[in-house]
């Protein structure tokens, strides 16, 4: 038997793998509770999990009104807490769990952290909803303020308060911190300070009640919170089994990261439910240390990892994952038609708009691009003539060249004098092959004596020079020259330096990868951002990439492929991102 090396493992690279669950809860049955949330536990260690947040209340339930304030409804919650405990002695996740506990007299709904049968902490819910069909002050002491603290459980005494975080003495990224519902709807939420403090995923235990809208307002919520903390945020929320004589349940659960969703449970469910997704805790951490917004933070707040407590935990030798998250295949391109149309008419309306602001500022007479036929010189194209529409000018102020060399096809050419006569614009052609073959003369270069050697000068020699092109024609005309290459090619550097086709003026395509312009141009088609280029703005769209400098195989006609000397761009994209 071969043991995989621990490189592989997810801890090694940064993950851990969070959970949120919804029991099935029984309202004003503690002993049950705590039978259904350690079954649940022993599903999430089987599945790999390093934390399980589960509702507010859940041993307790949280609709049971003042059966919260009867001493031996409060001995029940507590013997249902060692069970769920004991339950938990040989299991390696932290249970977040909720259940209201008694300290100094007063009674407190509090979140628990436990792991290996012991009771790590306990933080009390700082601020308590009483307004609307909330009434928690008849029941609860606020939390807010409570650091230092201790609370005696199943005769130990444990930390108790609201500055605990939980941090793993295995895996340097994986801190937690606990909130409470409410907490997240207050103006100022405990999870900020927790995460100034160094927590990475900040768990709410809630039991939000379900009324019309109120599912996207804790998405919201979270969202919000975990981008603006740059942390990850698991929520889970009361579900059925909860008493419906007053309030409704839903048993939401979802997963954020940097406020990006990772995961979502389903609603109204009649079954439990384990919702798992791995969190990269180690991207959390670069991200913080690269963004000098947080760490301004932290010194405005006095540096909270002061006065915050860290309670260490461990955890058992890690066994082989598949990682739990999507990992979209293109990163750049968003997956729903909703957020693609949307990304779409950003990132086309930055880019007129930043070329509309160049124009305005320099005065130009003229713009001048080189138009090949293909994906990058299309979009540039289009970017402009909207750019010159915006600013009330005509297009015929954009002085376009397809300037064709030794490989260029019927094909290619045709589609771009069809783009060039479709946007109206000043369109010229200019042959460059008697430059370039008095260039590679005066070099001495085989291919002006006739032989066939499609080299790297050969191809560059082609580049420049329809840069060179560009760059007096600009001068000669007042303009300037827009940029047509792309971000994944400048990346790669997949392109003439010096004096070739990396350089312009003006670059609207430098922050766009490939993969993005390619749904760009669809999407002007699918909005007609453009009339009467649909049809052309197609075909370039069917178009093989291709730099096309060096001339077709004598055999078999194939063209020059990008993608088969480089590989494909959606790979390229994939790493960039």
């Amino acid at each position: 038997m071969t043991t995989r090396h621990p490189f592989y493992g997810l801890r090694a690279q940064g993950f851990v793998r969070v959970a949120t669950a919804t029991p099935i809860g029984t309202t004003g049955d503690p002993a049950t509770n705590g039978a259904r949330c350690a079954e649940i536990a022993r599903h999430a260690a089987e599945a790999g999990a390093d934390l399980v947040v589960y509702p507010e209340l859940c041993l307790s339930s949280y609709a049971v009104d003042d059966l919260h304030l009867q001493d031996a409804y409060l001995d029940a919650v507590e013997r249902a807490l060692g069970d769920v405990m004991a339950a938990s002695a040989e299991l390696d996740p932290v249970l977040a769990l909720g259940a209201a506990l008694r300290r100094n007299g007063r009674l407190y709904n509090c979140a628990i952290a436990i792991q290996r049968g012991r009771v790590l902490g306990v933080v009390p819910k700082s601020f308590l909803p009483n307004y609307r069909e909330y009434y928690e002050k008849r029941w609860f002491a606020p939390g807010a303020g409570l650091t230092g603290l201790t609370i005696d459980i199943g005769g130990e005494t444990v930390p108790f308060g609201t500055d605990l975080i939980f941090a793993a003495e295995d895996q340097a990224d994986f801190i937690l911190h606990m909130e409470i519902c409410e907490d997240v709807w207050s103006p100022v939420q405990p999870s900020t300070m927790g995460a100034l403090a160094g927590a990475t995923i900040l768990a709410n235990l809630s039991a939000s009640d379900i009324t019309i809208g109120k599912a996207r307002e804790r998405k919201l919520l979270c969202a919000a919170q975990s981008g603006r903390n740059m942390a990850a945020y698991a929520y889970s929320a009361a579900g059925a089994g909860e008493s419906t004589t007053d309030l409704a349940w839903d048993g939401q659960g979802f997963i954020y990261e940097l406020g990006t969703l990772l995961a979502e449970s389903s609603r109204f469910d009649d079954a439990p439910e384990l919702l798992i997704a791995d969190v990269d805790v180690a991207r959390i951490r670069q991200e913080r240390m690269r963004t000098p917004t947080f760490n301004d933070a932290v010194a405005t707040m006095d540096h909270p990892e002061r006065t915050f407590r860290r309670i260490g935990f461990s955890r058992g030798e890690e066994a082989d994952r598949t990682l739990n998250r999507d990992v979209p295949r293109y990163p750049f391109v968003p997956a729903t038609p909703e957020r693609l149309d949307e990304d779409c008419y950003e990132a086309f309306n930055i880019q007129v708009d930043g070329l509309a602001r160049r124009i305005s500022a320099t005065g130009a007479k003229c713009l001048t691009i080189g138009i090949s036929g293909g994906l990058d010189s299309t979009q540039a194209l289009i970017v402009a003539a909207k750019a010159m529409d915006r600013l009330g000018r005509p297009r015929t102020d954009i002085r376009a060249y397809t300037l064709p060399g030794f490989a260029t096809s019927d094909a290619t050419k045709a589609n771009a004098w069809a783009l060039m006569r479709a946007i109206g614009v000043t369109a010229e052609e200019i042959d460059i092959r008697p430059a370039a073959r008095q260039m590679l003369t005066d070099m001495r270069h085989p291919f002006a004596d006739g032989e066939p050697q499609y080299d790297v000068t050969f191809e560059n020699v082609q580049a420049s020079l329809r840069t060179d092109y560009l760059f007096r024609l600009a001068g000669q005309h007042g303009g300037f020259v827009i940029g047509t290459g792309d971000m994944s090619e400048l990346a790669l550097g997949w392109c003439t330096y010096g004096v070739g086709d990396h350089m312009s003026h003006y670059g609207v395509n430098g922050g766009v990868p490939k993969t993005l312009i390619q749904y760009l141009i669809g999407w002007t088609v699918r909005t007609a951002q453009l009339d009467g280029a649909d049809e052309v703005l197609t075909r370039i769209l069917e178009t093989e990439i291709s730099p096309e400098l060096v001339p077709a195989d004598a055999e078999t006609g194939a063209i020059q492929s990008t993608e088969d000397r480089i590989g494909p761009y959606a790979l390229h994209d994939f790493f960039l991102y």
